[in-house]
């Protein structure tokens, strides 16, 4: 058995609870055998629930680590949470990457493009593999929506900021052609985002605390499809993460997350200048 790491800004939170559970169960799938044995938490209180990282790693049979070094030095592969609070991912990538661990961050992957570019060049100065990307990137709907001329993705979550990222991961795998111009139109809490791509393709955002995610596209023939983005996406993300710490060889090329990170704040920029247009 291979053990695997995580480094969180606080432990008890959504991804860290589910993934070791996720993980074990996945292995058959993935061809793999891998634990998560390790870990370690920069705040030793979650504010999510209270829980420290004593009590949370005896609830996960995990032992805490008093260090990000021990968990490196221990751990096999590595995994980078704190996906609520990318602001901490490169300091945390200073300290993993020179392992050269197969390592994964969980989205967002930076807080703004300037800081990827660091964490990407970090990851090439060490050899490090390294991937990330958001779940959504794994939703069936994108198979079956492949290669459309228009796009309308809708989605939601608590705040644009944290949430878009999901939007924009689909956006990127589905829209081959780089955007080019963005605008954001505010309504309440709802955002409405036009994003113009080089040749002509065009895609529309429609983010609200109260939408699903769903896809709608149309080919260049104008025919029209729909498909809601279903359960299961997470699995995928767990049997190629542990495919990934098998093999080093990273499923999602470090090229595409600097093109979300690139959208996102083109997104998050018009947001702040609502009716203007933000250039890429």
């Amino acid at each position: 058995m291979k053990t695997i790491g995580l480094i969180d800004l606080y432990i008890s939170e959504w991804h860290a609870n589910n993934y070791p559970g996720w993980i074990e169960r996945l292995n058959e799938t993935a061809g793999t055998d891998y634990k998560v044995a390790y870990a370690w938490a920069e705040q030793d209180i979650s504010p999510v629930d209270g829980v420290d990282t004593a009590t949370w790693c005896q609830q996960h049979a995990v032992t805490p680590c008093q260090s990000i070094a021990e968990v490196c030095e221990k751990s096999d592969a590595l995994i980078i949470l704190a996906p609520s609070n990318p602001e901490t991912h490169l300091g945390y990538a200073k300290a993993v990457l020179p392992y050269g661990k197969p390592t994964y961050i969980d989205k967002t992957f930076a807080p703004d493009l300037a800081t990827a570019e660091e964490i990407v060049a970090l990851a090439k100065e060490h050899g490090t593999p390294f991937f990330s990307t958001s779940a959504l990137r794994y939703a069936s709907a994108l198979q079956e929506l492949s290669a459309p001329r228009h796009l309308m993705l809708t989605g939601g979550g608590s705040n644009l900021p944290e949430y878009v990222i999901h939007l924009v991961e689909m956006v990127i795998c589905l829209q081959k052609a780089p955007a080019t111009a963005v605008s954001v139109v505010k309504q309440g809490s709802q955002r409405i985002c036009h994003i113009t791509h080089e040749g002509g393709a065009m895609t529309t955002l429609l983010y609200s605390p109260a939408l699903g995610y769903a896809i709608t596209a149309e080919d260049a023939q104008g025919a029209a499809k729909h498909a809601p983005v279903a359960s299961g996406f997470f699995d995928g993300l767990m049997v190629d993460m542990l495919r990934f710490f098998e093999s080093g060889t990273p499923p999602v090329a470090a090229a595409d997350t600097l093109a979300v990170m690139r959208l996102r704040d083109a997104i998050l920029a018009a947001d702040e200048r609502p009716g203007s247009t933000v250039s890429l």
